[in-house]
């Protein structure tokens, strides 16, 4: 009491603490030594009530800041530090006493050296990457964080990365949960012997400090919280303290990151109930203290929660919250039954009281359940700390805090009690919150970590109640939102069930609950106690029952309901989630014959909640008509236990199944759900809106049917295999409202049945019959054969991908039971079962998934309709397998007509359902089954092949299941006397099938044609009477039938019977023959069923007499029948079939057949056409008539557009060359002819109607991705890789101009480069041409078309109107003709130098811009397209802004982009020759002449024109070089030697002289191998040059001195030693010189490389201006080859010799002269600038092809490098990286964080990466994304998993290979610019990404 006495009083005074004095630290860590000192001596009373002075004084200091910032004066109480100032000195004063004096950080590592870690619990929140491995797994919540995944080796497991929902941690060391051999290196050592051992005094200081701490942490939670008013906590107030408490959690978490020995002294404080008590207990003088404590007590009352201790609080309390009066809410809003429930007559037997009264009496009277609900007592700081945890509904830091204790075992334990003690409030608390998901992930993160450890859970369970706690919580939870039950009958019923619309089940808000309920059953030992709790598995049935009937759907017969609502999906989710997969979690623990015991339970408490369920909706024995519920969990856990039971635990069926009038009552809902979805099926439902059909199909989707149809239908196979036959057929035709329709007359009323649905019910009810009759799921398939089947099945439907396999199967909902996606079984059946078809690319770009499609045998042997029908979602997926059948019989030769379904024989039956086959051999069935065939064979209406083919298909199921031996004698043994009122003699079908029918009596309208047949037969000679006897069948009534067979079972059950049992007259079923309009007339038939088959072989086959019986010829048949197991055929090979099965099993049929046939079989009655049938004929005839005309003009329009598609479709494939119109037109022809695609119409194009080319227009930057070395670029993964792009040619160019705008004249240096490197403008078209004037209106009236079109209309976009190829503009077409005359082509005679002199003249012409025609402003508008196509800073390179020469540059330089990108998509040589692959579909020749009308309306000054300094020497070589001031222009030799050809050419007028073209490249030609040898002389190095010098120098006078390398190399050496350009050749230049010894041969190849590009890029010109074809070669003769081509080569030049490149010289002027003339420039220039001389004179030529980075072959290492890297802009880490694919700049994706004037990161960088043109990998996703201006698309993968397929979004986390087909594809786009054609889901992005 001292120290607490002390505390107060210091309390009183001004603390020191609050004085920041300067030497504060020092006086920390001398007080924390003092009393560490003074707590290690022996007697230690002193120090600690110093310490605890201490305490309270440092850590009350900011406890009224805290509560002044919680209030409204916070600001003012805060004053100038703010309330965070106190509480960090209150930290720092914790973290020295723990140090005890020493530094905080040492003391941290001092305590981590004794980390005994042998487990990793790495805590994680929501979106954090982890992965799980299947293989290592012992539960299935297993995960590991990525490093210790890493760090094992999992090679080969069966593992998945995954994004975390809602948290986890890390089990890495846990062999609770994962096998050992996949735990990691760190934590695989047992690591607890070699730590040493705690020292004691390291942890003292913590033992006194952290209660303290952890009690004031307490006191400030408990502060904060206000009880929220009217129920809604403000969340605001709740976030403002936990943000002032950030630092102290945060404190307690770094705490826990220290290792063991800290956990295991936290898990003390936390876990001691003295130091609880003494601290909170509220007594004592501090008022503070005692304030505190009040605030809990009221926060645990207004919970609704007691503390034990305050009997008075308990006596009083008001009934705020208990389950009594939940569930007294409950039934008020069910409806006023309350009142009499409560006084409800006492003598009723319990089994039949109202399940509401017992249910509310459980509730009240079980104290129990109440003080589950409502009692929690604290009793350390662990408890309370997790009850303010809830309170504040799970913050994030006090989460991981608690659960980053966790590998502390003692603590484990601890917590688990307190989690599941407060499990109920957590519920409580849940229920009530807003952010009810966020909570239910914070929840699952906890619980997830301890239910799945199976021997924690035990012990809760054994220790905590932890099943009763959760079994009460769930029945608390669902009884909130229980409404009345309107099933069957709606006044009385006494059932009540959950209402789908509430919140808590459409926001799934229970799943938390659910999902740790199935958790913890996964456990043997936890599910056995459940199983064995008689009491629990009452409260679950009783549970089960809420959802028994839920969602009632009623048919709309009148009006379409208004409002559509969307709840059956919460039903749905519900029924699997809350009870189907707790049943197959308890399933999974009844595998073996020890477990009966547990089934018998389930089994008997299920059938007692059933006959309440029936007692309680009033159900005799007719099921209210038009509704239906697809819920039925109590029927189906029944079925599936009983399931269980029989193949697992060789239990007698007979022993758990209950009486027949129990059986009869359980067949009626299910089989009303299969009879509602035929009706859905056939449109019945349409009123009730679409979720109805959404209701049918979720029923047997693949995550449901396993759960909801197949024990449906095993339920219905057991009750048939129990119950009389006939009864149970009758049953069956009854409710799929059928039974008027089965008549033998011609017409009939269906009272129930509009006559449109009737053709769709009845095959509806047969098919039933046959799916119960043959499906094999539950009684008797391995499970190996059941996935067979379903593989099988759905591969039939469709190819299908791995993952949608593994999502189609429906697995065992458990994910112990064995069948997990993805094991061993799943992978060697479908390796059985299917091939694996690799991705593929379809021509048009499309990209495949690799597929599995089904091996040729299962179409031959396993195909399975009947599986098929039960497993589609979809009806036309039924369609589809029965075409993929066909198909596969026609190509393998097996059957050529139009198969039926094939039949197929079953696996036998399990012994305990034999009885199930009675139902083939019953009466009903075969009067039915006669009726039908009578009626296929009479065409009555409503009767279709598929009914015919169900009729047959049942019949062979007969025959095939007959009692085995049948003796003739049996059926004349019975006597005529039993069959005169009845059909048949018997009921084997054996004997049936032969037995005569010979009169039948029937009821039929009065207006029936039978009825005045029969008035003939009554007068004729024999009397009525006569024919009574001669067995006339009497008129056949099923619903009689069935209400007789019902009395007699029931009068059996009961013969002591009590109560009789209302007969159910409903007007639904009137009695037979009450309807007055009909009349009863007797039937002439004489068949039987044997007959009636023989005549529909011969009426489906269409010949008179066409069957035969086989054994007549063949009597082997009989003796050794081969009946395949499975056969293919149609119908007449299906009744070949019974007809041989029937002869085979009986003599007399055999007999009987044989006679039938010999009769000369009478002709089939001819078909009576009625108006009716007449009108569907001649609608087939005129849609037959329509049908051929479609089919003439389809073929008329295939022959117009053969000649486009053989164009337009090969967007990749050069091989094809059939040329486009344009180029065929003929020589001699004078003008080209265009076809224009709107109009039709062909002609030239003239001035004033303009034809023009399609053409796309994009800036393009793939030109400036070129490098010079061969190494491919890598995408960086890890640090240290880095790309810089000093190596591209857009970085070389764009160094080379800015050096060149340095030194020289700007409107020089503009022409002397190419720009378009990068931003240049690339021209494509599909070919077609159109009038201009007809483009124009159609964009006018695409502009008004309001549909959503990919592109944007007034961007100028819009698709070629023929091949609908993407284009944004039109290039139009010069008039005149297309190649140039033949006229022009002659070679003439003159000499160069007349060329020269004309060339001269031409160019000096000034180009006045024609008039002002159509065509020019169409020329006009398509120039300014080009240069709106690209950015203007790919377009300004000059230092004056808008100055024409920058038009000029951008002008040709266009020329230049399209001439190389064309030479790239050739391969980068012209080796290959021919026309261009883009030839068909050039339009470059137009593009030409449009530039060249421009250019020449700029004028060079002929001063200054380049042509002049190539071919004329100058008289004043010093006038050339300019004065000081001004700066001089760029030399020749540094001139671009292809940019001056451009602009000779283009300043040319148009259509060029091809005399002149020749004589412009061969002047060009001389430049260019004079720079060759420059070049080469700066290269080598003083040596090599001075011999060079010297030998070249000798040869100088011989004749053809001029063409000879030596010779001049020599003179190029000597004549630029006159200048510096050699000199100081310091160490700085040693690096550009490369040691090579240069021999002749290595000159001449470097000289012709240095040329080549030059060659290939004129010769590519050429063949544009001239049409000439381009000859293909070997590589290394390309440049000869060219060099001819172009007229460089005399045409007397030998061969013999070895080529020498300076042969093709033909010098305009002596080359000596004009030599000296250009070095002289260079000379004068080196004089100040020698290094950036000789650094302008290397030009690098040889580029390589552009390429995109190269991806490593693991997704992975992309992944795990990029997906945590943090953004350079930013310094984020973005939520969706993306990196560019072209130079692997890392981008952010959306990311607001770096969005500069409203454009996001990755549009911004397509637009300076690529010119608009961006190809990003999205890091998260795995998916590659284009921008291609305003617009993008998602591209598709290049990674795919092992089978081939694509993971979007890494949804299914399998690891991913590069995929090098794909990745090739891309690049391949890329460069050739057709992202745009061959993707077609574009959309805009509006600068968003």
């Amino acid at each position: 009491m001292a120290a607490a006495a002390a505390a107060a009083v210091g309390g009183a005074q001004p603390p020191q603490a609050e004085v920041p004095a300067p030497g504060l630290a020092l006086d920390k860590a001398a007080t924390a030594a003092h009393l560490k000192a003074a707590l290690s001596r022996p007697d230690n009373r002193a120090g600690a009530e110093e310490l605890q002075a201490l305490l309270e004084r440092v850590l009350s200091a900011e406890r009224p800041l805290a509560a002044a910032a919680d209030g409204e004066e916070a600001a003012a109480a805060g004053g100038g530090g703010g309330p965070g100032a106190a509480e960090e000195e209150a930290l720092e004063w914790c973290k020295c006493l723990l140090a005890g004096g020493g530094g905080y950080d040492e003391f941290c590592a001092a305590v981590r050296a004794y980390d005994p870690a042998a487990l990793c619990g790495l805590v994680w929140t929501a979106n954090f990457v982890a992965y799980r491995c299947r293989t290592c797994g012992i539960s299935p919540c297993m995960s590991l964080c990525a490093e210790c995944f890493h760090q094992g080796d999992h090679t080969g497991h069966d593992f998945n990365m995954f994004r975390s929902q809602a948290g986890g941690a890390c089990d890495c060391g846990d062999s609770n949960v994962m096998r050992e051999s996949g735990f990691c290196k760190r934590h695989q050592i047992k690591s607890s012997s070699n730590i040493p051992c705690v020292p004691k005094d390291l942890l003292m200081m913590s033992e006194f400090v952290l209660p303290r701490f952890i009690f004031c942490l307490i006191q400030y939670l408990r502060e904060g919280y206000n009880e929220p008013a009217a129920d809604v906590p403000s969340e605001k107030d709740l976030n403002k303290v936990l943000q002032l408490l950030e630092p102290q959690i945060s404190f307690l978490e770094d705490l826990t990151k220290m290792g063991g020995a800290m956990r295991s002294v936290l898990t003390q404080v936390l876990t001691n109930q003295q130091n609880y008590k003494d601290l909170t207990s509220g007594l004592g003088e501090n008022a503070c203290a005692r304030k505190s404590h009040e605030k809990y007590l009221i926060a645990l009352k207004s919970s609704g929660l007691t503390y034990p201790e305050d009997k008075l609080v308990y006596g009083i309390q008001e009934p705020s919250a208990g389950a009594s009066t939940l569930a007294v809410q409950g039934f008020a809003s069910a409806a006023g039954t309350l009142g009499q429930l409560d006084s409800s007559d006492e003598e009723d037997q319990d089994g039949s009281q109202g399940l509401g009264k017992r249910k509310r009496v459980k509730l009240s009277s079980n104290t129990k359940d109440q003080s589950i609900m409502d009692v929690l007592k604290h009793k350390s700081f662990l408890e309370e700390l997790l009850f303010w945890t809830i309170k504040y509904e799970f913050p994030q830091k006090m989460v991981t805090f608690l659960l980053n204790m966790l590998p502390d075992q003692e603590y484990k334990v601890a917590f688990t009690k307190t989690f599941v003690q407060h499990y109920a409030f957590i519920m409580k608390t849940l229920k009530k919150s807003h952010e009810s998901d966020t909570m239910s992930n914070r929840i699952v993160h906890i619980s997830v970590q301890l239910f799945s450890n199976e021997e924690l859970a035990r012990q809760v369970t054994e220790e905590c109640q932890l099943l009763d706690i959760m079994v009460t919580v769930l029945l608390y939870m669902m009884e909130s939102c229980l409404i009345k039950s309107e099933l069957q009958d709606e006044e009385n019923s006494l059932h009540v069930v959950v209402n789908c619309g509430e919140a808590l089940l459409k926001n799934n808000t229970y799943w938390p609950l659910v999902s740790d309920f199935i958790n913890i059953l996964s456990h043997q030992s936890v599910a056995k106690r459940f199983l064995e709790d008689h009491g629990l598995l009452v409260t679950w049935m009783n549970f089960v029952s809420f959802f028994q009937g839920m969602n009632l759907n009623k048919r709309e017969l009148n009006e379409h309901v208004e409002f559509e609502s969307q709840t059956y999906y919460a039903a749905f989710a519900a029924e699997l989630e809350a009870c189907a997969q707790p049943m197959w979690g308890l399933l999974s623990h009844c595998k073996v014959r020890e477990t009966q015991e547990y089934t018998r339970n389930v089994v008997r408490y299920c059938l007692e909640a059933l006959q309440d369920w029936f007692d309680a909706i009033n159900f005799v024995d007719e099921p209210a008509p038009n509704q239906v519920t697809f819920h039925l969990p109590l029927h189906r856990y029944y079925a599936m236990f009983l399931s269980k039971a029989v193949k697992c635990q060789e239990l007698d069926l007979d022993s758990v199944l209950p009486d027949q009038e129990m059986l009869m009552k359980l067949m009626i809902h299910p089989l009303q759900i299969q009879a509602s979805l035929a009706e859905i099926h056939s449109n019945m439902w349409v009123r009730n809106g679409l979720q109805i059909k959404g209701q049918a199909m979720t029923y047997v989707q693949s995550h449901f049917c396993n759960s909801m149809i197949d024990p449906d239908i095993y339920l219905l196979q057991v009750c048939a295999s129990r119950l009389d036959p006939d009864y149970f057929i009758s049953s069956v035709f009854e409710r799929f409202k059928v039974v008027d329709l089965l008549t033998m007359a011609s017409q009939h009323q269906n009272t129930v049945l509009d006559a449109e649905h009737e053709r769709s019910m009845l095959e509806g009810a047969l098919t039933f019959l046959v799916i119960l009759l043959s499906l094999r799921l539950h009684l008797g398939m391995s499970d190996d054969e059941i996935l067979r089947a379903e593989m099988v099945a759905q591969l039939c439907m469709n190819d299908r991908t791995h993952s949608s396999l593994l999502d189609l199967i429906p697995e065992n909902p458990n994910p112990k039971s064995g069948i997990i996606p993805g094991s061993y079984s799943f992978e060697s059946v479908l390796s059985a079962v299917a091939d694996f078809k690799a991705p593929v690319f379809e021509p048009g770009g499309s990209m495949q998934q690799g597929m599995y499609t089904p091996k040729a045998e299962v179409w031959d042997h396993e195909f399975d309709p009947v599986m098929v029908i039960l497993r589609t979602v979809y009806r036309r997926d039924v369609q589809s397998a029965m075409d993929r059948y066909t198909a596969f019989l026609k190509q393998s030769g097996k059957f050529p007509g139009n198969p039926w379904p094939p039949y197929k024989k079953r696996t036998p039956l399990h012994p305990s359902y034999k009885g199930l086959m009675r139902l083939l051999h019953c009466k009903t069935l075969h009067i039915v089954l006669f009726t039908l065939l009578y009626k296929i064979l009479m065409d009555h209406q409503n009767l279709s092949e598929h009914v015919l083919c169900m009729v047959l298909y049942l019949i062979e199921l007969g025959l095939e299941n007959s009692a085995e031996e049948e003796s003739d004698e049996e059926a004349s043994a019975c006597g005529p006397e039993r069959c005169h009122d009845s059909w048949f003699p018997g009921s084997n079908l054996v004997s049936n099938m032969r037995h005569f029918i010979n009169y039948v009596r029937v009821r039929v309208p009065e207006t029936a044609p039978e009825v005045k047949r029969d008035s003939l037969a009554s007068t004729s000679s024999d009397s009525l009477g006569s024919l009574q006897n001669s067995g006339t069948a009497q008129v056949f009534s099923l619903v009689a039938e069935r209400r007789k067979k019902f009395q007699e079972i029931i009068n059996r059950s009961n013969s002591e019977a009590n109560q009789v049992v209302r007969p159910k007259t409903s007007s639904k079923w009137s009695a037979p023959g009450s309807a007055p309009q009909l009349t009863t007339a007797i039937l002439e038939i004489k068949e039987s069923i044997l007959s009636l088959l023989i005549k529909l072989h011969h009426k489906l086959s269409g010949k008179q007499n066409s069957y035969y019986p086989p054994w007549l010829d063949d009597i082997e048949i009989l003796i050794q029948p081969e009946i395949p197991k499975y056969s293919h055929g149609d119908g007449i090979t299906a009744v070949e079939r019974i007809l041989l099965k029937a002869a085979l099993q009986s003599r007399m049929n055999k007999r009987i057949i044989e006679e039938i046939c010999r009769k000369v079989t009478p002709p089939v009655p001819p078909k009576k056409i009625t108006a009716a049938e007449k009108k569907t004929l001649d609608k087939e005839e005129r849609r037959q008539k329509a049908r051929e005309r479609q089919q003439k003009l389809l073929a008329e329009f295939a022959s117009r557009q053969k000649s486009f598609m053989e164009t337009a479709m090969d967007v990749d494939s050069p091989e094809s060359d059939i040329p486009m119109e344009i180029a065929t037109a003929e020589p001699q022809v004078s003008e080209a002819v265009y076809d224009c695609v709107i109009c039709g119409q062909s002609g030239p194009s003239s001035e004033d109607r303009p034809t023009g080319l399609v053409v796309l227009l994009q800036a393009s930057s793939v030109l400036g991705q070129c490098r010079d070395n061969i190494e491919p670029k890598k995408l960086p993964i890890s640090e240290e890789e880095q790309i810089y792009p000093w190596d591209t040619c857009a970085a070389v160019h764009d160094v080379r101009l800015s050096l060149l705008q340095r030194y020289f004249k700007d409107s020089s240096c503009l022409l002397a480069v190419s720009i378009g490197w990068e931003g240049g403008v690339y021209v494509q078209t599909c070919g077609h041409t159109l009038h201009i004037d007809c483009h124009k209106s159609y964009m006018e009236s695409l502009r008004n078309d309001q549909v959503l079109q990919g592109f944007s209309v007034d961007k100028g976009e819009f698709t070629c109107p023929l091949c609908r190829q993407f284009a944004n503009s039109v290039l139009p077409c010069y008039p005149g003709s297309n190649v140039e005359n033949n006229l022009w082509q002659r070679p003439s005679n003159k000499s160069i130098q007349d060329l020269i002199k004309e060339v001269e003249e031409l160019q000096g012409r000034p180009g006045a811009f024609p008039s002002e025609t159509n065509l020019s402003k169409e020329m006009e508008s398509v120039m300014k397209d080009i240069k709106n196509t690209t950015q203007k800073k790919y377009r300004d390179y000059s230092k004056t802004p808008g100055s024409p020469d920058n038009d000029f540059l951008f002008m040709y330089s266009v020329a230049r982009t399209n001439l190389e990108l064309e030479l790239i998509h050739r391969g980068g040589n012209l080796c290959s020759g021919g026309a261009s692959t883009a030839g068909k579909r050039s339009c470059l020749n137009q593009l030409f002449h449009v530039l060249a009308l421009h250019m020449r309306l700029y004028s060079i000054d002929s001063e200054y024109n380049p042509w002049r300094k190539l071919t004329q020497l100058l008289e004043e070589m010093s006038s050339q070089l300019g004065s000081e001031e001004q700066q001089p222009e760029v030399p020749i030799l540094y001139h671009d030697v292809t940019s001056l050809l451009l602009i000779q050419i283009l300043m040319m007028p148009q259509p060029l002289h091809k005399d002149h073209f020749t004589c412009i490249v061969k002047v060009l030609f001389t430049l260019l191998y004079t720079q060759g040898l420059v070049a080469l002389s700066v290269k080598c190095n003083e040596e090599d040059r001075s011999a060079w010098k010297h030998t070249g120098a000798l040869k100088k006078n011989t004749c053809d001195a001029e063409k000879s390398y030596e010779v001049l190399l020599s003179f190029v050496i000597s004549e630029l030693s006159k200048g510096k350009l050699y000199h100081e050749e310091g160490t700085q230049e040693c690096a550009t010189i490369i040691p090579v010894a240069w021999s002749p041969e290595s000159m001449e190849k470097y000289l012709q490389d240095f040329c080549l590009p030059f060659l290939r890029i004129t010769s590519l010109l050429q063949h544009h201006l001239f049409g000439e074809d381009l000859p293909s070669c070997q590589e290394e003769e390309e440049f000869s080859v060219l060099s001819s081509c172009l007229g460089l080569l005399p045409t007397f030049y030998q061969t013999e010799h070895p080529f020498i490149s300076a042969s093709c010289l033909d010098w305009p002027v002596p080359a000596f002269d004009i030599i000296s003339q250009w070095c002289f420039e260079i000379n004068s220039f080196t004089e100040r600038h020698a290094e950036q001389g000789k650094a302008l004179l290397i030009q690098e030529s040889k580029w390589k092809l552009p390429h995109l980075l190269q991806l490593p072959e693991n997704y992975n290492t992309i992944f795990q490098y990029y997906h945590r890297k943090t953004c350079s802009v930013c310094t984020k880490v973005p939520k969706d990286p993306a990196v560019c694919l072209v130079c692997g700049t890392f981008v952010c994706l959306k990311g607001l964080c770096c969005k500069q004037q409203s454009y996001c990161e990755c549009v911004l960088h397509s637009q300076n990466c690529g010119a608009g043109t961006g190809i990003f990998l999205l890091i998260n996703a795995s998916v590659i994304i284009i921008i291609r201006g305003h617009r993008f698309c998602l591209w598709g993968s290049v990674y795919l998993d092992a089978h081939g397929e694509e993971d979007r979004d890494l949804r299914r986390g399998k690891p991913l290979y590069i995929c090098k087909e794909r990745y090739k594809v891309l690049e391949q786009q890329w460069i050739s610019h057709t992202f745009d054609h061959i993707n077609k889901r574009w959309g805009p992005h509006y600068n968003g990404l």
